[in-house]
């Protein structure tokens, strides 16, 4: 099914994707030869962006062991394109890989072309190996002379290929006399048969196309395979090996490859986490653009395709909830020398609408003052749960659990639960920050907007799988909360702000009960309540003497919180469930939100104690 939708998404596509015989690869460096076997220049395509260098997207041959696995031999070389190890024979074993990239190029044009261009470039191939002086001359070009690419030069992994000094628009591969003898390979010794992409009669792949562009541990080989089978590993039957234990033809696997590496490198993708995700249509669709702003890092973006996906209606545009196209969306990861499918999730547009609003409507909670865009990516949704590390103190999606950037996307799309690892990491995360300080010293906020809106979200979509009969969590303060969880949070919220209040205002107090005890009072708090409720009893004396109209107010809050049952009747319960700890963390944040309105302010308070 995904080779098929991937080939059918090439068949739309086909007249801006490369032709059978053509990829696309990221080319580094240019070298301008000409007739005699001359080097005009030596053109770096590279920006640096951030510390990476990288190349230019380039149309090449896809002749050669970086489109289709070969042996490991280090003898397969690519066709007018290659690293600097096989192309210019530097590095390691350099002069022994340059001759199969020279023997590659006379092979295939041997008696077809007499080109100038062709031949000029194996009389620079065959100096440039010969003559010591001839590549210290090269390589110290004015465009090579430049900070950084000499030393650039010296890593293996570089391409380069080719242009004619007198054609220097053009490729060499892309010479109208060369470009006509450019193709797969002969298929007259591959076996035929039906292909399972396309049901068609076809020489069969025996070995299919090398992926890049999905994100990879860095000592894990940069290539990844979607199909491949292993030698004598116990996988092939019936006498067959390799791709023909699985029939793709040649073209399907030519097509869905060139598809998919075309999907890598659009905004067609997104990256969460290990997760590399790639979505399209049956046939062109809005959607395609929607989804990436709907799940991507621009706010702007985001905040406009959220507004469009629950005000189509609205304002006159035809409904996306109405959608019958089809949709596809692939998850891969990086696994040894494969790429694994993290999901494969087929829906109609209309049905991929439905989820993504309702992931947006249970983010829904009320957003601080400071809080400019109420848009939450899945970055950082996922960065505010992640342990911080030195490099991203504010959080590394990579120190999350492998899977959880993969299922958490995979929960959205089919409007299910959230992995409840999500939950773990946000209460984890927030507990670890209970004490955490700001620059200037004050106490930074542990439960912020994104975490908050994460964790209420994920008890909305458990409450409606698990326990439909309950009431789900509101976006704002919801007084007639009786759950034990969400009133202890409640309670914990209105006990900090009273110590605040009687220390003269939150800019008072450095330290509040929050760091030392938020972290065990949202589990175990039948340990912690009754004392802090004994020493809540100090800060209301110091209020009743000092500001007698707050100390009503505060007195009330806690009255009302602790009358629904928790001072006694029932008690403070030893433990709470992970769900409960969840409700504690939202009506603490609920009830502080509460706190912070215009009714609540300073100057009120001063009017009442007159």
């Amino acid at each position: 099914m995904i080779l098929q939708a991937l080939h059918q998404y090439y068949e739309r596509e086909k007249d801006r994707l490369p032709k059978e015989g053509w990829g696309i690869k990221e080319i580094d460096f240019v070298v301008v030869v000409d007739i005699e076997g001359n080097c005009h220049a030596f053109d770096p395509l590279v920006e640096k962006i951030g510390k990476n260098w990288v190349g230019q997207p380039l149309t090449v041959p896809a002749i050669g062991p970086q489109f289709v696995k070969h042996d490991n031999s280090g003898k397969d070389a690519n066709l007018l394109w290659d690293n600097v190890s096989f192309a210019l024979g530097l590095g390691k074993n350099g002069r022994k890989k340059s001759r199969y990239f020279r023997r590659l190029l006379r092979d295939w044009f041997h008696g077809k072309t007499s080109d100038p261009a062709v031949l000029g470039l194996r009389r620079f191939l065959v100096r440039f190996a010969r003559f010591r002086q001839l590549r210290e001359q090269v390589l110290a070009m004015p465009g090579i002379r430049e900070a950084g690419m000499q030393k650039l030069l010296k890593k293996e992994n570089r391409t380069v290929t080719f242009r004619f000094s007198e054609d220097a628009e053009t490729l060499i591969a892309h010479r109208p006399d060369v470009k006509v003898h450019i193709g797969l390979e002969s298929d007259s010794i591959m076996p035929s048969g039906i292909c399972l992409v396309t049901g068609e009669r076809d020489s069969i792949a025996r070995l299919h196309y090398s992926l890049e562009g999905i994100v990879d541990e860095p000592e894990a080989p940069a290539r990844k395979y979607l199909v491949s089978f292993q030698d004598n590993r116990g996988l092939d039957s019936y006498g067959k090996n390799q791709g023909f234990n699985a029939p793709v033809g040649k073209r399907a696997a030519f097509t869905y490859f060139t598809a998919l590496t075309h999907l890598l490198s659009s905004n067609q993708r997104l990256q969460v986490g290990d997760a590399t995700t790639v979505f399209w249509a049956e046939q062109a669709n809005r959607m395609e653009s929607l989804l990436y702003q709907l799940l991507g890092e621009d706010s702007y973006q985001g905040s406009l395709a959220v507004k469009e996906l629950f005000e189509a209606p609205k304002t006159g545009t035809p409904a996306i909830h109405d959608d019958g196209t089809r949709f596809y969306v692939l998850g891969l990861s990086p696994n040894a020398a494969r790429a694994a499918v993290r999901f494969w999730h087929v829906a109609t547009v209309g049905e991929l609408a439905i989820h993504i609003r309702q992931h947006f409507k249970d983010l829904e909670i009320v957003q601080p003052r400071c809080v400019k865009n109420p848009f939450l990516s899945l970055k950082t949704l996922l960065t505010a749960v992640a342990p911080p590390s030195a490099k991203r103190p504010d959080g590394d999606i990579d120190n999350l659990p492998p899977k959880l950037a993969g299922d958490f996307m995979h929960a959205i799309l089919n409007g299910l639960p959230y992995p409840q690892t999500i939950l773990q990491a946000a209460l984890t995360r927030i507990r670890a920050e209970q004490a955490k300080k700001q620059d200037n010293g004050k106490p930074a906020e542990h439960v912020t907007y994104a975490r908050a809106a994460l964790i209420k979200a994920w008890l909305n979509r458990h409450i409606r799988k698990h326990h439909p009969q309950e009431r789900e969590i509101d976006m704002a303060l919801d007084e007639s909360c009786t759950n034990l969880g969400y009133r202890l949070g409640r309670l914990f919220a209105a006990l900090e702000r009273i110590q605040q209040d009687a220390a003269g205002g939150p800019d008072k107090i450095n330290s509040t009960i929050r760091d030392s005890y938020f972290g065990s009072a949202s589990s175990t708090p039948g340990a912690v309540f009754p004392t802090l409720i004994r020493r809540n009893q100090h800060h209301m004396t110091k209020l009743r003497k000092e500001k007698p109209g707050l100390y009503v107010v505060r007195d009330k809050l806690v009255q009302a919180i602790l009358n629904e049952g928790l001072d006694g009747t029932i008690g403070f319960p030893t433990i709470l469930s992970l769900p409960d700890q969840g409700r504690f963390v939202i009506g603490y944040y609920h009830q502080r939100q509460a706190l912070f309105t215009k009714s609540e302010s300073a100057t009120d308070y001063q009017e009442e104690s007159q």
